[in-house]
């Protein structure tokens, strides 16, 4: 787990790391550069390698036109196109023009390590993208080297692809507070931290809790900077948290739990990419696709946790998203009953809120139609 954490933040500098694949013996390694801050003399130097990729997600290859049914792809660099630039593998990664496919030989599934790249990728909250160089049994001892001198990481495959999993279990509640609100007198935020450190999640008790009502009225708000903080026209976020803060305070009191899963799970980063996109023309749903993501990469075993630490198991959750429902059921939290939770429907989130109940089946259809 600790080399796991350390290879996510090392991505997120640009550095790269190597990837072992146990199972495919000494030709499993890859060697793997983020796609984001790569530079030109990155890019050349991969791009002389016969055995350079990009490799990229089956959503990002479904936005390109490509039909292969595999969770992930590896389209082969072509040998000589030196003149391919981070700028082109950018494109190619995240773009909305069509692929140039003269840089490119015919896409094969993507290997276990490939695979594992992605993943790491997503937990890094980079673009699901990556440039790498499978290495023979030569290039991996010459490695060697510098991951015994700690200089560069090598982790193994099965470990990697499962980086989400791998943090279940081991959330920390770290520190709490009282926090008198505007609308609730009486709350009281919770700080959990996950293992790796890069995300922290807040649980807001609301009310005295001996006044709860047997089946607590529980709120999963994912965080949105632009909505819940600078009150974005472009989607009902913001109103949704104070909206459900104060509608579980009228129900006697409960939990809200704010969750650091920014633009649907993708990060800050790749919401404002996709923001650009959708002034562009595209849907949300589209927008998330293009770049690499599908259209909702949140996970709610986080939630589960802090549930449990707060020795909450059974629920009435304040809703419209029926995932978060069975996420929670299979989390082993029992759910007692859901209450809709709108949002004002205006001319610049119609689009966004209808994509929601259209492509994703979020219950809105009531808001939207009474609008």
């Amino acid at each position: 787990m600790q080399q796991i954490e350390r290879a996510i933040f090392d991505l997120r500098r640009g550095v790269a790391v190597i990837i072992d694949d146990a199972s495919a013996g000494l030709s499993g390694s890859v060697l793997v550069q983020p796609v984001e801050g790569l530079d030109n003399e990155e890019v050349t130097g991969a791009a002389r390698a016969s055995s350079a990729s990009l490799v990229l997600s089956q959503h990002r290859l479904t936005s390109l036109g490509f039909k292969l049914k595999t969770e992930a792809a590896s389209l082969p660099l072509r040998g000589g196109h030196d003149r391919l630039a981070a700028e082109g593998i950018l494109q190619a990664a995240c773009g909305d023009r069509p692929l140039d496919r003269s840089h490119f030989e015919t896409p094969r599934p993507a290997s276990a390590a490939e695979r594992a790249a992605l993943a790491l990728m997503r937990r890094a909250l980079l673009i699901p993208a990556a440039l790498t160089v499978a290495l023979d049994e030569r290039q991996r001892r010459a490695f060697d080297v510098q991951v015994r001198r700690g200089e560069m990481l090598a982790v193994p495959a099965q470990a990697a692809e499962q980086c989400f999993e791998l943090a279940s279990g081991l959330l920390k509640r770290v520190s709490e507070a009282n926090v008198p609100l505007a609308d609730v007198n009486q709350a009281r935020f919770v700080l959990f931290r996950e293992p790796d450190g890069l995300r922290e999640h807040v649980a807001v008790l609301i009310g005295a809790r001996q006044q709860w009502s047997k089946d607590v009225p529980v709120r999963l708000h994912s965080a949105c900077l632009t909505g819940d903080l600078f009150g974005s026209l472009r989607c009902d976020c913001g109103e949704q948290l104070r909206f459900g803060v104060r509608n579980i305070n009228d129900m006697g009191g409960g939990v809200l739990l704010y969750l650091a899963q920014e633009g649907r799970g993708i990060g800050l980063a790749n919401k404002l990419r996709a923001y650009t996109l959708q002034d562009q023309g595209h849907d949300t749903v589209e927008a998330d696709q293009i770049l690499g993501f599908g259209e909702d990469e949140r996970r709610y075993a986080v939630a589960v946790d802090m549930l449990a630490s707060l020795e909450i198991r059974r629920i009435r959750l304040l809703t419209n998203n029926p995932s978060k429902i069975r996420a929670l059921a299979e989390g082993g939290i029992e759910i007692a009953g859901r209450e809709k939770l709108y949002g004002n429907v205006t001319a610049e989130n119609r689009r966004y809120l209808a994509a929601k109940a259209d492509r994703s089946g979020h219950w809105l259809r009531e808001a939207l139609v009474s609008k």
